[in-house]
């Protein structure tokens, strides 16, 4: 099995195809674990626990429960003066996990089978359609039985299988950073929403050694050019965009590092396609807001559903449509019921009608 990608969601799947005895590479375009900055705290909800425990040997399933953080299982949403407006109880497991090192464990059991800066440039399927091979920009090819578009929102694989597949922007820009656990003593929810005017919201969530904070508005109430500002200059800049908020959510602000801003982005939701030797998994297909919290959660189910399907052996074609059937009912819900939460919560566009089959 070839795998484009090793996020969270193409790392599961080598995982848990190596558990079943199926060869597996992996191949990432970035240099490294590491190199690109994309977030910090992952949330775990039960889906994404069941589908890491059963991909990762028990040992190594025990190591990323002793770096996790177990959250309070509810999400509130307070006022610009940090009244509480909300409180929303979430039932089941939840842990809260640094991705890097979410990665880096998934990473340590098939090391060997992974090529970073790998940056696939094509693939077409060989041998009248008995197999798939994979070119990259090093002039390097594989072959395999699958394989598997796992790289993220801008997917190569995506945009050459289903060009008609569209990732459209939800009217919302985040910036995500770090601050000190202690500021966010008495938050430690799976989330803490501090809601203003104009959709502005700020976001704590704790982990292991730190809290997230981020911060959320509308596109246009915006300056341009974020990503080539200065860290002072971003908190400066949310400073402006709070007055008159609770001097605590200021001395987050003061104390905000590692700032990243993000244009977030959703899939539109298309009808079934026809099962070949080439899938998607995660972002690079149904991508969503994280408005619900599920994106790292239905990618991590969807390597186990994957991974289970061609396991049961036969014909992998059949297997792929078997997972497809499964993945585009679970996946395109949760993009559907991201999108209503990011309406409702943080004013996110509507999501535009869905795509159709290609022309």
């Amino acid at each position: 099995m070839i795998v484009a990608g090793a996020g969270v969601g193409g790392l599961c799947l080598a995982n848990a195809l190596r558990g079943a005895g199926i060869e597996v590479s992996v191949h990432e375009r970035d240099p490294a674990v590491g190199s690109r900055r994309q977030g910090y705290r992952l949330h775990l909800g039960e889906t994404g626990i069941e589908a890491l425990s059963s991909a990762l040997p028990a040992g190594r399933w025990e190591e990323l429960l002793a770096g996790a953080h177990v959250p309070e299982p509810r999400f509130v949403r307070l006022d610009p003066r940090l009244n509480v407006l909300d409180v929303m109880e979430h039932g089941g497991r939840h842990l809260s996990v640094d991705r890097e090192a979410l990665r880096r464990t998934l990473l340590a059991g098939v090391e060997d089978a992974v090529t970073f800066g790998a940056r696939l440039t094509g693939y077409e399927e060989t041998g009248h359609r008995s197999t798939v091979t994979a070119g990259f920009a090093d002039g390097s090819a594989v072959m395999g039985d699958v394989l598997v578009g796992a790289d993220g929102i801008g997917s190569a694989v995506r945009e050459r299988y289903l060009p008609h597949a569209r990732v459209v922007g939800t009217g919302l820009v985040q910036l995500y950073g770090k601050i000190p656990l202690a500021l966010a003593y008495d938050m430690g929810n799976v989330f803490t929403a501090i809601t203003g005017p104009g959709h502005r919201t700020v976001g704590v969530a704790p982990t292991l050694g730190y809290a997230t904070c981020s911060f959320g508005a509308r596109a246009e109430d915006l300056p341009p050019g974020l990503d080539l500002m200065s860290q002072e200059d971003l908190r400066a800049l949310v400073m402006e965009m709070t007055p008159g908020w609770h001097p605590r959510v200021h001395d987050m602000i003061a104390r905000w590092a590692e700032i990243i801003p993000l244009e977030l982005r959703t899939s539109v939701p298309i009808p079934s396609w026809p099962a070949t030797r080439v899938t998607l998994l995660g972002d690079a297909v149904h991508a969503m807001s994280p408005a619900a919290g599920a994106g790292a959660n239905v990618a991590l189910r969807d390597a186990t559903t994957l991974a289970s399907a061609l396991a049961r052996g036969g014909d992998p074609v059949k297997a792929v449509r078997a997972y497809e059937a499964e993945m585009t009912e679970y996946g395109f819900a949760a993009v559907r019921a991201s999108a209503a939460n990011g309406a409702r919560f943080l004013g996110q566009d509507p999501l535009p009608e869905e795509a159709g089959q290609p022309s």
